[in-house]
């Protein structure tokens, strides 16, 4: 399969992006003119705070394989996985990322690295275990076409400022409970208090819808890496199939050890979460939809 791309996919991506380029506007206008001084200071303050995001920007893939407890391995050591990370990558026309393990036994995958140069693809010692080799060049396919779309960065970005309207409505509810809202103070404090409640309540507003259309643009990229995956192998039926497996397997885990990866969902290549909350905030399609439009590829390359 060629590379073609979805142009409904990125009008939905572009839409998303366009709304939260409008939604952050609108937050630093609504900060910086209508409340004054002590808004303005406030954002500097979580602009401060808002630089960690940097630090997660350049070392992303270093936090990420730490969070997970991965661990970079040698052709040596995974020869069959190093093969096909190597194989697909040059399918791909990327350079070869790192490869590195997670002692696991949830079946799964991620990417991470800001940019192709310093990706990083990791899997799971249960996925290893779950998928055969055709599945497995799926699975890795869609992880390299998450490098391929510098989907991290791109993520990082979209979520800089809506991570700053979090730190404010946190940092800036702190203050006032610190203060007690500036009733004791006199009137200056007072009207500072409530210009940092407005300030706090604009914060959270912003901070709810960008987190809703972040997770929209995740669940987008999603169906794009399904489809970068399919052009690299030439094979939907593959990731389709693995996904299937891996959702089978995924259900068997238990709790426990789910929760303990939870907070890693954005990475994975299936969701850790269910239930009606679980789709309206997870950062991926359902697995039903995203295998329907893979079956959907397999049959349209079928008949090419």
């Amino acid at each position: 399969m060629d590379w073609q791309p979805d142009w409904g996919l990125r009008a939905r991506m572009g839409l998303t992006m366009f709304l939260l380029f409008a939604v952050y506007l609108i937050f630093i206008a609504a900060l910086t003119t209508a409340f004054g001084g002590g808004a303005l200071s406030l954002l500097l303050v979580a602009l401060l705070f808002g630089s960690f995001s940097l630090i997660q920007f350049f070392y992303s893939d270093k936090l990420t394989l730490w969070s997970m407890g991965a661990t970079e391995v040698e052709y040596e050591e995974y020869p069959q996985l190093h093969a096909a990370v190597d194989r697909l990558s040059q399918q791909a026309d990327l350079p070869k990322p790192k490869v590195a393990v997670v002692d696991s036994k949830v079946p799964n995958a991620f990417a991470t690295g800001r940019s192709p140069s310093n990706a990083v693809v990791a899997v799971t010692t249960g996925l290893l275990g779950t998928l055969n080799q055709e599945e497995l060049d799926g699975v890795l396919a869609h992880e390299l076409a998450h490098v391929k779309n510098r989907d991290v960065a791109v993520m990082t970005i979209a979520s800089f400022l809506s991570t700053i309207a979090f730190l404010i409505v946190r940092f800036g509810g702190q203050m006032m409970l610190f203060t007690g809202g500036g009733r004791s103070h006199g009137g200056d404090n007072a009207k500072g208090a409530a210009g940092l409640l407005v300030a706090i309540l604009i914060s959270l507003l912003v901070w709810i819808i960008s987190y809703l259309l972040i997770r929209a643009l995740s669940r987008y990229r999603e169906f794009a890496a399904d489809r970068g995956a399919a052009a690299i192998t030439g094979n939907p039926g593959a990731l389709a199939a693995a996904l299937m497996k891996i959702s089978g397997e995924v259900d068997k885990v238990p709790d426990e050890d789910l929760r303990e990866e939870a907070e890693m969902n954005a990475f994975f290549i299936i969701p850790l979460k269910s239930g009606i909350v679980g789709r309206l905030f997870s950062t991926h399609p359902s697995t039903e939809r995203r295998i329907e439009q893979l079956r959907d590829l397999e049959r349209e390359t079928a008949t090419a």
